[in-house]
């Protein structure tokens, strides 16, 4: 059979987006030109509007969408601009376009919702949503179309959200490879205290104590401290916005936490005191307990093995390891790459189901490859 015939080798018809007509994007930073390539790729009109010319401009050389136009009739409208303004551009952009569904992508829902009440605006075509997803860097030049995919997007309906402008927002996230999910703007809320505004808050205040450290400690720097200090490259300005409109769920969790901390503090001041090493090993074990509740790949509560190889320090060695994966048929769920500053070689940190683990450091090492070590028991 030959290839032009092959129905195997024919690449499948791309899918219909589920959001038809013109997407009105406020805002052309990172979110706002994200969104605007993803369903550009999708076929998609996406019109753009920003109250910096220049970002806009920079949007729009980068194709994440045209120029708004006076004469545009967007069937949505995504608000992606920073917290302090939400309120005032959503009620803008209802009173202009009374018959579009107004979503925004702020990563605060209860704030601005409680606002546009207070002023009495007609909410009936609004519905808040978020998108669980960014980069530690900003602006439409770090935009991609694929930081959406397999992220959760939550959807904060009422009782009053006509079914329609429901599954226009939901189909949205499904469009850019998100999953939906339903909450109050309360839960999300709380939620987003927890799993994003409280991490970005440690991880800038342990980083902080690198600025005074000796360059003799920063050499020791390995892939654990870099992991969990990742997100304090974050931009100062914007989060000053995000803390300010989440203060009351972030405070609380901050309590919890400097609690613990104390206890710890004080189990190490006096390690030989009866029960301190018991409370050191109960916040280790917590911690354990906190990382294994996390959902794997695609949201699944799933469990995989890592896999470390060691890579040579030349060019073209990981496209090979990936490609004696790829021939030995293992899936890999993720990676992280861990490069020690003066070393010639790094350190490749696979994870694949545990099933594949036996199989993968075979084939490896019968193809060349060394491992270093492997969680597999």
């Amino acid at each position: 059979m030959t290839l032009e015939n092959s129905s195997a080798a024919r690449p499948a018809p791309p899918l219909a987006p589920r959001v038809q007509g013109t997407v009105r994007i406020v805002g052309s930073g990172l979110l706002g030109a994200s969104i605007g390539h993803a369903l550009r790729a999708l076929g998609v009109d996406v019109a753009l509007d920003d109250t910096s010319p220049s970002q806009l401009r920079l949007a729009i050389d980068y194709g994440a969408g045209r120029a708004a136009r006076d004469d545009d009739d967007p069937a949505l409208i995504v608000v992606a601009v920073p917290p302090d303004v939400t309120a005032d551009v959503i009620e803008r952009e209802l009173r202009r376009h009374p018959q579009a569904v107004v979503t925004d992508v702020a990563s605060v829902k209860l704030q601005p919702l409680r606002r546009l009440r207070e002023r009495g605006v007609d909410l009936t075509h609004y519905i808040g949503s978020h998108p669980l997803a960014g980069r530690e860097r900003g602006g439409a030049i770090a935009a991609r179309a694929d930081i959406f995919v397999g992220r959760p997007w939550v959807v904060c309906r009422d009782e009053e959200t006509p079914a329609r402008d429901l599954a226009l927002v939901e189909g949205l996230a499904l469009d850019l490879g998100a999953t939906p999910l339903e909450m109050t703007p309360e839960e999300h809320d709380a939620a987003v205290a927890l799993m994003s505004h409280v991490p970005q808050l440690i991880a800038s205040l342990l980083a902080a104590r690198f600025v005074d450290a000796p360059d003799g400690f920063l050499r020791l720097a390995g892939q654990g401290v870099r992991d969990t200090t990742r997100i304090a490259a974050s931009a100062p300005e914007l989060w000053v916005q995000i803390l300010g409109a989440n203060a009351a769920p972030v405070a609380s969790v901050l309590d919890a936490v400097a609690g613990d901390l104390a206890d710890v503090a004080d189990a190490l001041r006096a390690p030989e005191a009866p029960g301190a090493r018991r409370s050191i090993a109960d916040t280790i074990k917590r911690g354990n307990e906190g990382v294994e509740r996390l959902p794997g790949k695609h949201g699944q509560n799933r469990r995989f093995e890592t896999v470390v190889v060691m890579v040579d320090d030349r060019p073209g060695q990981l496209g090979r390891l990936f490609g004696d994966l790829g021939d030995l048929e293992v899936n890999v769920e993720d990676l992280r790459l861990e490069h020690s500053p003066g070393a010639l070689f790094g350190l490749a940190e696979i994870s694949v189901v545990p099933s594949a683990v036996r199989p993968a450091i075979a084939g490896l090492e019968s193809r060349g490859w060394k491992i270093a070590s492997t969680t597999h028991d």
